[in-house]
C-alpha cells in the first residue's frame, strides 16, 4: 500500500474515516432518544444506563482481538465485515420491541465496532509510509473520530424533533453501507499473516480483562465503589492483567510485545488517550444534564450549544499533527492537556447562570485541548510498532479511547451523583417528606419536578436543586481538571522535538525495527 499515488490514499483516507465516523456518531448518538425510549419500550433506568454502556463493553473488551485478527487475515475484509455487521445491527436496532432487546443489539454493534476502528487506523498507518503524510492523516481521521462524538448529540436532536427513537439508529445504515461499498472497490488489502500470528491466550486473557474492568466501571455506581462486588472485579481485572503480562513474556510471538509499554513513546501517548478521552466523554455527559435540567434547553438546543467543542476538535486534531511534527510530541500532548485542564477549571469555578457566550470559551478550550492531545499521541503510538503489527497498535489505541470514556462517565457521574444526593438534603429540599426526598436524591429530573409540584413546590426548591446540582457538578469538573494535570505530568516522558516518536528519552532503547523483531 505504501506505493499508492497520492489520490489513491486520499480516497482510502476518506473511506476509512466515513467509517470511523459512523461508530464514533453511534457513542453519543443514542444519549438524546433514551427519554424517548424509557417511554415507548418501558425501559427502567438501569435498562437505559445498559443501551448505553453495553456498546462500549463489547467495545473495549474485543477490540484487541480484533485488531490483531485484522493483521493476521486481511484488514480490507475484517473492515467490510465489520462494516455489514454494523449496518445489520444498526437496522436490527431501529426494529426493537423491547429493552431487552436493544441491549443485545448494542452488544452486537459495539463488537462489529470493535472490528472497524483498529482497521481504520491501520489501513492509514499502511498507506502512509512518510511520518509527515502518516501525521497529516491521523490528524484527519482524528478530527473525524472526535467530531463523531461531538455531533451525536446534534444529530440525534435533529432527528428526534422530526422522527421516532428508531431513527437514530436507521440514520447510521446508509452511513455504514456507503463506507462498505467504498472499501470493497477503492481499499487495496494489507494483512501480515506470517509475523501477525494468532496469540489464542493473549487474545483471550486481554479480552476478559478489559471486559471485567469496564463492566466492573459500570455496575460501581449502582453496586457502590466500595462493594464487595466492585473490589472483586478490579481485584480480578488486575490479577488478569499480571497472567496476560506472564504469558505474553513467555511466548515467542505474542500478541503485543508489553515491554513496549516501557517505551515512553508508547506508554505515555496510551495514558494521554485514555485521559483525554475521560475529559471529553465526562464533559458530554455533564454539560448535557446541565444544560438540559439546569438552563432549560430543549434536546435539539442542546446539540446545538455543544457544536463548539466539535468544532474545535477538529481545528486542534489537524494543528496537532502539523504542530507535533515541528515542535514535538511532548510539547504539543502536554499544551494539549494544559488546555483540558484548564476549561475543567473554568467550569468549576462558574455560577449556574453563565453566559453561552463564556461557556463557547470553554468549550474551545476542551476541544482544542483534546485535539492536541489525542492526533500526536495516536502517532506516537504507531510508530513504535512496525506495519506488521498496526491493527495491535491501533487496538490498543482504541482500548485506551474507550476505557477512558468509559471512566470518564462512570467516575464523573459517581461524584456528581454522590455529591448531589449528599447536599440536596442540607437544602430547603430536606424539609419534604422522606419518599420526596428520596426520589429527589436519586434524579434530578424527579427533583425537579417536585419542586414544582403544589401545594410544596416554589422557587425555594428549585433553587435548592439547582445549588445542590451545581455542587456535585462543579466538583466533580476539579476532579477531572486535577487528572488532565496529572496527565501533564505523564506527557512529560513523551519524546521531544529532537526525538523521532518511537525513540525513548532515556532507558533500554526500543526503535520500530526491535519491534519488528520481537514482535
Amino acid at each position: 500500500m505504501s506505493s499508492l499515488p497520492a489520490s489513491r490514499q486520499k480516497i482510502v483516507l476518506g473511506t476509512v474515516c466515513l467509517a470511523a465516523l459512523a461508530i464514533t456518531l453511534d457513542t453519543t448518538i443514542v444519549n438524546v432518544a433514551l427519554p424517548q425510549i424509557s417511554r415507548q419500550l418501558d425501559a427502567s433506568t438501569r435498562d437505559l444506563q445498559w443501551i448505553v454502556d453495553a456498546y462500549n463493553l463489547s467495545f473495549a473488551a474485543l477490540v484487541l482481538t480484533a485488531g490483531s485478527i485484522g493483521d493476521r487475515f486481511g484488514r480490507r475484509p475484517a473492515l467490510l465485515a465489520g462494516l455489514a455487521g454494523f449496518a445489520l445491527t444498526s437496522f436490527l436496532g431501529g426494529l426493537t420491541g423491547s429493552a431487552g432487546a436493544l441491549i443485545l443489539i448494542r452488544f452486537l454493534m459495539g463488537a462489529s465496532a470493535a472490528v472497524i476502528f483498529p482497521t481504520t487506523l491501520s489501513i492509514i498507518a499502511n498507506t502512509f509510509p512518510d511520518r509527515r503524510a502518516r501525521a497529516r492523516a491521523i490528524g484527519v481521521w482524528g478530527a473525524v473520530t472526535g467530531l463523531g462524538v461531538a455531533l451525536g448529540p446534534v444529530v440525534g436532536g435533529v432527528l428526534l424533533a422530526h422522527f421516532s427513537w428508531s431513527s437514530v439508529f436507521f440514520a447510521l445504515v446508509p452511513v455504514a453501507v456507503l463506507a462498505l461499498v467504498a472499501t470493497w472497490l477503492r481499499v487495496p488489502e494489507s494483512s501480515a499473516p506470517d509475523q501477525a500470528r494468532i496469540d489464542v491466550p493473549g487474545l483471550v486473557l486481554s479480552t476478559a480483562a478489559i471486559g471485567l474492568l469496564v463492566y466492573t466501571i459500570i455496575e460501581g455506581p449502582e453496586r457502590g465503589w466500595t462493594a464487595p462486588a466492585t473490589l472483586a472485579g478490579f481485584l480480578a481485572s488486575a490479577a488478569l492483567v499480571v497472567l496476560f503480562v506472564a504469558v505474553e513474556k513467555r511466548r515467542q510471538t505474542p500478541m503485543i510485545d508489553v515491554s513496549l509499554f516501557r517505551t515512553p513513546a508508547f506508554s505515555a501517548a496510551s495514558g494521554s488517550v485514555t485521559i483525554a478521552f475521560f475529559a471529553l466523554f465526562g464533559f458530554i455527559f455533564l454539560v448535557t444534564q446541565y444544560f438540559q435540567l439546569i438552563r432549560g434547553y430543549g434536546t435539539l438546543s442542546t446539540g446545538v450549544r455543544i457544536l463548539p467543542v466539535a468544532l474545535t476538535i477538529a481545528i486542534g486534531s489537524v494543528g496537532g499533527a502539523a504542530l507535533a511534527v515541528r515542535a514535538g510530541t511532548r510539547s504539543t500532548v502536554m499544551a494539549g492537556l494544559t488546555l483540558l485542564a484548564s476549561a475543567f477549571g473554568w467550569i468549576a469555578l462558574s455560577p449556574a447562570s453563565m453566559p453561552y457566550g463564556a461557556i463557547v470559551g470553554q468549550m474551545v478550550l476542551m476541544g482544542l485541548g483534546l485535539g492536541l492531545t489525542t492526533t500526536p499521541a495516536t502517532e506516537s503510538i504507531l510508530s513504535v510498532l512496525p506495519p506488521a503489527k498496526a491493527g495491535i497498535g491501533s487496538a490498543v489505541n482504541d482500548a485506551t479511547r474507550e476505557t477512558g470514556g468509559t471512566l470518564g462517565v462512570a467516575v464523573l457521574g459517581s461524584v456528581f451523583t454522590s455529591l448531589y444526593a449528599h447536599h440536596l438534603p442540607g437544602t430547603a429540599f430536606g424539609t419534604l417528606p422522606p419518599p420526596a426526598l428520596h426520589a429527589g436524591q436519586e434524579s434530578v429530573a424527579s427533583a425537579l419536578s417536585l419542586a414544582v409540584t403544589p401545594p410544596a413546590g416554589g422557587v425555594r426548591l428549585v433553587d435548592a436543586v439547582q445549588e445542590s446540582f451545581m455542587w456535585g457538578f462543579h466538583i466533580a469538573c476539579a476532579v477531572a481538571a486535577a487528572i488532565c494535570l496529572l496527565g501533564v505530568l505523564g506527557a512529560a516522558r513523551l519524546p521531544g522535538p529532537s526525538q523521532g516518536p518511537g525513540a525513548r528519552p532515556s532507558g533500554r532503547a526500543a526503535v520500530p525495527g526491535d519491534a519488528a523483531r520481537t514482535l
